[in-house]
């Protein structure tokens, strides 16, 4: 009953600052602005109205993708959008005059933008940005759009070009009125550096994945519903996407089954009501998908439900009923799901418990970088404190997956899985509980800093000889934490921790950094019951120390 509880206020509460719902007012702005001009372009040029659904198409996602971007990202988006729109332009061509070549293309264009990853933050947004086009050519109903040319490939080059201009100029206007926040640095969210092992990298192993789950759902598609094999392959797309691991696909590909049932139904039960180029469908679209995109960050459900009844309601618009094709569309759709869940699970997997223990670690080394940093940079403490602000963010959205694997009691049989993503859910609890006193460490450090700049006085928190112990004992523990995650015990002739400070600091200040410590301490406490402890060196084993001459 109190879990219940504590879902219906979340699910109440979830955007309590309007954060959301500022950003989706954004996104929305950027759709409905990109729709006017490629109106006007459509029927200034005299084109077919395929193209400005492939606009509102580009214009949707980007408009999420935008809230990421830097003043960098957005001129990369302005070469690299356009000619990935061309591209899909003649992709579409290509897969309605020779199905089976368009489909490879089609295929290796979804692995390779995944593969980029592997080259950094500034490759992983420009794979997103080729994806997008991508997305575009199988959202249209087969058959309603000519088969295309070179003038039309330009077209939508320059419809792009106007969703990345028009959407960057409503960003930045949004983010200096401050209507949504600036994204974090680049220095922020760039990747922890870790030991390098062997093993297929995850880039590789994902765009492996999406790979398999594409071909299986075009020949399935083709074979089984060649008038819609599109439905097969958005959706084996849609649930493979960004997968963090194989419980994430498993909860995407549930949600996204369940959330286009219900849309379809819905979707049915409205279909006839507006005829054939209906201005109120196009209203209702718009609704629809900005519901979609708000309610997005609850639940993936609400936006695959939302986004299924629009495809639903698109079908309207261009005169085919999706009454009688209701049956037709959840099989494909659940087809797909199952497609996109098998890839992730059999082709290359990426183990949740994996994704968790690589995250942690990632975070606890944006912590190490905090304690073990001189204290005299005020950068170089901001700059930690928000990396590992950023990197809890982020092992909070893999192990989100876990929350509703955990909920249901399992069979005996089960009962191992469900600890471990228990224990997961410790692990990230810890971690977040660490953010507010981490946050008081960076403050206590700078502020103490600025003062003593200020007065040309001696004191800075760097030189509390008690606080000086106590960060060494901290970063002790978090190292040692560190060494229990990834399985390596301490190399011979590492220092051990240093001793707890036994005195305490008295001024204001280093008060408030002693305690932030104290709880940063107690919640690795917490993280050592997780993963346990460090494993023995060798050469300290008392079998080992005995056998040696």
């Amino acid at each position: 009953m109190r879990t219940f509880s504590a879902r219906l206020r979340r699910a109440l509460h979830f955007d309590p600052e309007w954060l959301h719902l500022r950003a989706t007012a954004v996104t929305m702005a950027t759709v409905l602005g990109t729709y006017g001009w490629a109106l006007l372009i459509e029927r200034a040029a005299g084109l077919h109205v395929d193209s400005v659904v492939q606009a509102v198409v580009i214009a949707s996602s980007l408009g999420r993708v935008q809230r990421g971007l830097d003043g960098a990202d957005r001129l990369l988006a302005c070469a690299v959008l356009p000619c990935a729109a061309a591209g899909g332009a003649e992709l579409a061509t290509l897969i309605q005059r020779h199905p089976t070549a368009g489909d490879a293309v089609f295929v290796l264009g979804m692995a390779g933008a995944i593969w980029l990853r592997r080259f950094g933050v500034r490759a992983t947004r420009a794979g997103t940005l080729l994806v997008l086009p991508l997305v575009a050519v199988l959202v249209l109903p087969g058959g309603t759009g000519p088969a295309g040319g070179h003038e039309r490939t330009g077209w939508a080059a320059v419809m792009a070009l106007v969703a990345v201009v028009w959407g960057s100029l409503l960003t930045w206007a949004a983010r200096r009125t401050r209507l949504i926040r600036r994204p974090p640095a680049a220095e922020v969210t760039a990747a922890a550096a870790g030991p390098r092992r062997g093993g297929v990298p995850a880039s590789t192993r994902m765009a492996w994945q999406m790979a398999a789950a594409l071909a299986a759902a075009f020949a399935v598609g083709r074979m089984v519903w060649p008038d819609h094999w599109a439905w097969v392959v958005l959706t084996a797309f849609l649930v493979g996407s960004g997968a963090r691991s194989r419980a994430d696909v498993l909860v995407k590909g549930v949600w996204r089954t369940v959330g286009a049932a219900v849309g379809t139904v819905v979707a049915d039960a409205l279909a006839g009501s507006f005829g054939p180029r209906s201005d109120a469908v196009v209203v209702l679209i718009f609704a629809v998908l900005a519901v979609a995109t708000w309610l997005r960050e609850l639940s993936y459900a609400y936006w695959a439900g939302c986004v299924t009844a629009v495809l639903s309601l698109l079908y309207d618009w261009f005169g085919q009923s999706p009454g009688g094709l209701l049956h037709t569309r959840l099989a494909g759709i659940a087809v797909g799901a199952v497609m996109g869940i098998a890839a992730s699970w059999l082709v290359l997997p990426i183990r949740t418990s994996a994704a968790m223990r690589a995250r942690t670690a990632a975070a606890l080394a944006a912590l190490t970088e905090l304690l073990e940093a001189d204290w005299h940079d005020g950068r170089a403490v901001h700059l930690a404190r928000a990396r590992f602000s950023h990197r809890v963010g982020q092992l909070g959205a893999t192990t989100a997956p876990l929350r509703i694997l955990a909920a249901p009691p399992l069979p005996r049989a089960l009962s191992v899985r469900r600890r471990r993503s228990v224990d997961a859910l410790r692990a990230e609890a810890a971690l977040r509980h660490c953010v507010e006193p981490v946050g008081d460490l960076a403050t206590a450090a700078t502020s103490t800093m600025s003062a003593v700049s200020a007065t040309s006085a001696p004191g800075a928190l760097a030189d509390d000889p008690s606080l000086r112990g106590r960060r060494g004992e901290v970063a002790a523990h978090t190292l040692a934490v560190r060494r229990a995650i990834g399985r390596r015990p301490a190399p011979p002739g590492a220092p051990a921790a240093a001793p707890p400070a036994e005195t305490r600091p008295t001024r204001p200040q280093a008060a408030v950094a002693w305690k932030a410590l104290a709880a940063i301490d107690a919640q690795l406490d917490v993280l050592t019951e997780v993963f346990g402890r460090p494993p023995i060196p060798p050469a300290s084993h008392p079998a080992a120390a005995t056998a040696r001459p």
